[in-house]
């Protein structure tokens, strides 16, 4: 079992690296996650608070 956490990545950074850390997490492209993030603000508007939540809550 591998010990996976997930943090803010510094290196795939734009704001504050939430979308860098997921994409680092689950192996995938941040350009990805980041168009996931917007058509989730655009479609439900909770997105900005999510990204918010998340920013504070998930380790750098």
């Amino acid at each position: 079992m591998s010990d996976k956490r997930l943090y803010k990545s510094s290196v795939n950074c734009m704001i504050c690296g939430v979308c860098g850390g997921i994409a680092e997490y689950f192996n995938i492209d941040p350009t990805l996650v980041r168009l996931a993030w917007i058509i989730f603000t655009c479609v439900g508007g909770a997105g900005i608070w999510a990204y918010i939540i998340a920013a504070i809550v998930i380790p750098k």
